[in-house]
């Protein structure tokens, strides 16, 4: 699709959700990490809505080393943003968890589920006090085709304006939003594990993508490897079960299929 109309698809899509589940004052509230995600969310709600109408919170566990990234594209876009740290939530249910299990320590997918799950808890509580708010589900395409979110967490939301998009298609569209640069190109990471995506998935989102264009579309998989490719269709598969547990039909803007990964 062509970029420009890429992005009126787009503004369309959230100036008609906002439309049928709100009204002229309804708040969008986003979830500001700094990434590319997030970014183009942020500048796609303000050109839909206006900036007035859009709140970044950013939501720190303790510290966090990119954060003035977050600070930087609230500055950019002009939105009223606020800082929620989450530290205190996760060590004291952290501590109580392990308290009543009688143990000293908690797994890695604890480590790295339970903070998206926080942050997300944290969007709907800012979003009952202020009340009139949507939350927004910044995921894109790829990251979901891959399972590479957390249910509940990062992967719920009111509505998913990049959900039917790949990675090179929402760096696509926040250029065109007009989002800096080096916020697009930054390399994608969940913030807790010090590694990005690409590093913990074993294989690029470019990659990703051609392998799930050529299953749908039946383009040519050129430049990779057969046994890259079973990995890339092995990890789709695995995750099945995590597409399933998202209502993905409520808030898609798009007629991607995604059933083929079920």
């Amino acid at each position: 699709m062509n970029v420009k109309d890429l992005k009126n698809e787009a503004i369309n899509f959230v100036r008609d959700f906002f439309y049928f589940n709100g009204n002229s004052r309804t708040k969008a509230i986003i979830g500001i990490s700094g990434g590319k995600d997030s970014s183009t969310v942020a500048a796609l709600c303000c050109e839909a809505l206006g900036k007035e109408r859009v709140i970044g919170v950013l939501m720190p566990n303790g510290e966090q080393k990119d954060i003035e990234d977050s600070k930087k594209l609230c500055a950019f876009l002009g939105i009223e943003n606020i800082t929620v740290n989450i530290e205190n939530a996760y060590n004291g249910l952290t501590d109580s968890i392990k308290a009543s299990l009688n143990r000293n320590d908690v797994s890695y997918q604890y480590k790295t589920n339970t903070p998206a799950r926080l942050r997300m808890a944290t969007l709907y509580g800012i979003a009952a006090m202020i009340g009139n708010a949507r939350i927004s589900c910044n995921g894109n395409y790829s990251e979901r085709v891959a399972g590479y979110f957390t249910l509940w967490g990062d992967g719920a939301g009111d509505f998913a304006p990049l959900a039917h998009l790949f990675v090179s298609e929402v760096i696509s569209l926040g250029l065109e939003l007009g989002v800096p640069e080096e916020l697009m190109k930054k390399a994608p990471s969940d913030g807790m594990t010090g590694h990005t995506d690409e590093e913990s998935l074993g294989f690029t989102y470019g990659e990703l993508e051609k392998v799930v264009r050529h299953n749908i579309e039946d383009t040519e998989l050129e430049g990779i490897s057969p046994e890259k490719v079973r990995i890339i269709q092995a990890k789709i598969d695995e995750c099945s079960w995590k597409r399933l547990g998202l209502n993905i039909s409520s808030f898609l803007p798009s007629d991607r299929d995604l059933v083929k990964w079920y």
